[in-house]
């Protein structure tokens, strides 16, 4: 197998959300909590992918916004010359984040469900999530941030597409569109399926846990491959159990394994595309391979599981990507 050098990170800096989406696949929720790394132990995993070579990372959670110390990592990470994403539920922004997310080489990414509200606060579960959301959207543009919307199909009947749209009109050029992954709790329970990965994971990627375990990918959370409070991210990311790991994903999907000069194992995957760089790449909801066309253009998530899934939940949509 060829060894490729990580090139992003996601950095799971809490498990603590204010919402409790029905698909959210790191089960994420108000009862979730920070974890034990603290703000030094995030700046050190962040100058080890810097030393590494990994030159773009995405703030997750949780909700990363709530982090007390999400200003300060993401300037950090500035200074090592990365640069970032903070993929947030925009309903609880601070006057320091929203200074952190002004920076140069910051974006600001977003999940939206509907252009109706009661819509949109049903795959949330909380009320007012629309409003709030919405109300922040206008701010990050009069700030001009830099953002993208990714828009994601739950409930049979949801009004993705309008919702879609309605960024698009509002003046929004990279609106995505994806569908839950059977991880997390839009997992109803079932056991984590390797098969239902994209077969791509840790090839190039590295996710770090609130609590420092490393995974392949995050909807690989159960493939611990090691903890940076024990280990060093260099001896993790090139160590036996991540190169296991590899050879597990890649035994479950013969169809990605990659060979030497296949650029289809690379973040920014089709260089043709200037819309196609590691930071759209790489995501919880990532996109790449668009196809040629304008705003209307859609995308297949080359992240995302290729699989069909049925639900006990009547409303949580079943998926076919």
């Amino acid at each position: 197998m060829v060894m490729i050098n990580p090139q992003f990170a996601w950095l799971e800096i809490t498990g603590f959300c204010n919402l409790s989406c029905r698909h959210c696949y790191a089960g994420s929720s108000p009862q979730g909590d920070h974890g034990n790394m603290t703000a030094g132990d995030w700046r050190r995993v962040i100058d080890e992918l810097a030393a590494l070579g990994v030159g773009d990372v995405q703030f997750i959670g949780g909700e990363p916004t709530l982090h007390p110390e999400l200003p300060e990592l993401i300037r950090h990470a500035i200074r090592r010359r990365m640069r970032v994403e903070v993929f947030s539920n925009l309903t609880n922004v601070s006057d320091a984040v929203w200074d952190a997310l002004s920076l140069p080489d910051v974006r600001l990414a977003f999940s939206f469900y509907s252009d109706e509200p009661d819509d949109h606060d049903d795959v949330t579960e909380n009320r007012g999530s629309h409003a709030r959301t919405s109300a922040n959207i206008e701010k990050a543009r009069s700030l001009g941030i830099r953002m993208r919307g990714s828009v994601i199909n739950v409930l049979q009947g949801q009004r993705a597409n309008q919702s879609r749209r309605q960024l698009l009109d509002i003046g929004l050029r990279d609106v995505r569109t994806d569908r839950v992954r059977p991880f997390g709790r839009a997992a109803d329970g079932a056991t984590p399926d390797i098969a239902k990965l994209c077969g791509r994971c840790g090839r190039n990627k590295i996710a770090i846990s609130p609590n420092g375990d490393v995974w392949p990918c995050v909807f690989a959370r159960w493939m611990t491959v090691g903890n940076v409070h024990e280990t060093s991210l260099r001896d993790i990311y090139y160590g036996a159990s991540m190169q296991g790991a590899r050879a597990e994903l890649a035994a479950a999907h013969p169809e990605k394994t990659p060979s030497a000069g296949d650029p289809s194992c690379l973040p920014d995957c089709n260089p043709s595309f200037d819309t196609c760089s590691p930071q759209l790449a790489c995501a919880p909801d990532a996109e790449c391979n668009p196809t040629q066309g304008g705003d209307d253009r859609m995308r297949e998530p080359i992240m995302s599981p290729h699989r069909t899934v049925r639900y006990s939940n009547p409303r949580i949509a079943g998926t076919d990507c």
